[in-house]
C-alpha cells in the first residue's frame, strides 16, 4: 500500500468513527457502514470514486485489521456517476500553453502531452523506465496496478538526456554527503539493500530538497510534488488566454484526441493510455466529432451571410427640469376609502 493510500484510508476510518460518536469499529458492522457510505452519496453528493475509496478503507479495516468479514451491503445507495466529456485542447492551444512554461515544468508538461501519462505516472518515472534506443517508456504499477508501454517522443530525447545529466550530477553530490536514497517499491530495499542509492532507481524528476526518513535513518529525495506542476499549468493556461478549464490531465486528453486525428487505431490508443475497457477510450471519438465540425448547424445553411444586428435605438433623454418644478401627479381619492 502506498503512503498516499494509507493516509486516505486513515482519514476515512477516522471519519467513520467520529460520525458514529467515537464507537469502536468492532462494535459496529454492516448497518453502520451502509449508513455512512449512503450518507456520502445522498447528503454529501460525493463522486463514485470517492465513495469507492471510503468503502475500500472500511473493508480494509474490518477484514485486514479487525479480522471481521462484512456481508454484502445490499442497502447501500451508490453515488451516481454523471457522463462527462473531457476537456481537450487543440494543437494550437497546447502549443500556446507550453510556450508559457519554462524549465522543468515545461519539460514535464511536454512529456505528459507527448506520452499520454497521468501526472503522477510522469512524476514517478525511474531512470530505468526510459528506453532511448526504442523510444519507449515503461509505466510501472499505473492505475489498477498495471504495467504498460507508451511512446517516448523523439523531440524529447535530447532535452531528457540533458536533464538526466544534470540530475545525475545532483545524485553524485547527494552520495558524497551521505544521502542519495530514494523510496523503493514492494520492500525491495530489504531484498537488495543498496538499491535505494542505485542510479537506475532514481527519479527522473527529483524534488529540489531532501528529507530525513526516520524509520530507516536515510537521507532521501522524493520525486517532484505534483502541486508544482499543477500551479504552473494553471498559471500557463491563464496567461495564454485560453478560457477552457484545462489542467495537467487535459494534456492526456489532448494526446488521445490528436492521435485519433492522425488516424491511429482506437485499440492502439487504448493500450497507450492503459484503459481497461475500450469504451473508456471511445469517449474521445465524440470529442473528435465535434472538433472536426462533422455536424453542420442548420443555422450555417440558413444564414449564408453573417448576421448583422440592428443598431440600438437611442433613447431620448428627458429634458432637464429644476427639482423645485417637479410636482407629484394628482391622485383622486377613492370614494370608498374612509377612515
Amino acid at each position: 500500500m502506498s503512503r498516499r493510500t494509507e493516509k486516505a484510508y486513515v482519514g476515512w476510518i477516522r471519519r467513520f468513527i467520529l460520525v458514529h460518536d467515537k464507537r469502536h469499529p468492532a462494535e459496529m458492522g454492516a448497518p453502520e457502514v451502509t449508513e455512512f457510505l449512503s450518507s456520502l452519496a445522498v447528503q454529501g453528493a460525493v463522486a463514485p470514486a470517492t465513495q469507492n475509496q471510503a468503502l475500500a478503507a472500511l473493508l480494509f479495516l474490518y477484514r485486514r485489521v479487525l479480522g471481521q468479514g462484512l456481508p454484502w451491503l445490499d442497502e447501500l445507495v451508490r453515488a451516481k456517476r454523471p457522463r462527462r466529456l473531457p476537456v481537450v485542447l487543440t494543437r494550437a492551444e497546447v502549443q500556446a500553453v507550453l510556450e508559457q512554461l519554462t524549465g522543468l515544468p515545461r519539460l514535464v508538461a511536454t512529456l505528459l502531452y507527448g506520452t499520454g501519462l497521468r501526472l503522477l505516472e510522469g512524476l514517478q518515472l525511474r531512470i530505468k523506465d526510459l528506453d532511448f534506443a526504442s523510444r519507449t517508456i515503461i509505466v510501472r504499477a499505473g492505475k489498477g496496478n498495471k504495467d504498460r508501454v507508451t511512446v517516448l517522443p523523439k523531440a524529447l530525447v535530447a532535452p531528457l538526456i540533458d536533464h538526466l545529466e544534470a540530475t545525475k550530477d545532483q545524485h553524485q553530490a547527494d552520495l558524497r554527503r551521505g544521502a542519495g536514497w530514494v523510496e523503493l517499491p514492494n520492500r525491495l530495499g530489504r531484498k537488495v539493500p543498496g538499491a535505494g542509492r542505485d542510479w537506475r532507481w532514481q527519479w527522473v524528476v527529483p524534488a529540489t530538497r531532501t528529507y530525513w526518513h526516520a524509520e530507516t535513518g536515510q537521507r532521501r529525495r522524493h520525486h517532484l510534488h505534483e502541486s508544482v506542476l499543477q500551479r504552473a499549468m494553471t498559471a500557463a493556461v491563464r496567461s495564454s488566454g485560453i478560457t477552457k478549464r484545462a489542467s495537467c490531465h487535459t494534456l492526456r486528453h489532448a494526446f488521445a484526441t490528436h492521435l485519433l486525428e492522425d488516424a491511429y487505431d482506437i485499440r492502439t490508443i487504448q493500450q497507450l493510455l492503459g484503459h481497461k475497457d475500450v469504451r473508456t477510450t471511445m469517449i474521445y471519438t465524440h470529442v473528435l466529432l465535434n472538433q472536426r465540425g462533422g455536424i453542420q448547424s442548420p443555422a450555417d445553411s440558413l444564414l449564408k451571410t453573417p448576421l448583422l444586428l440592428p443598431e440600438p435605438t437611442a433613447i431620448p433623454s428627458a429634458p432637464s427640469q429644476p427639482i423645485a418644478q417637479l410636482t407629484a401627479p394628482s391622485i383622486d381619492p377613492d370614494p370608498n376609502d374612509r377612515d
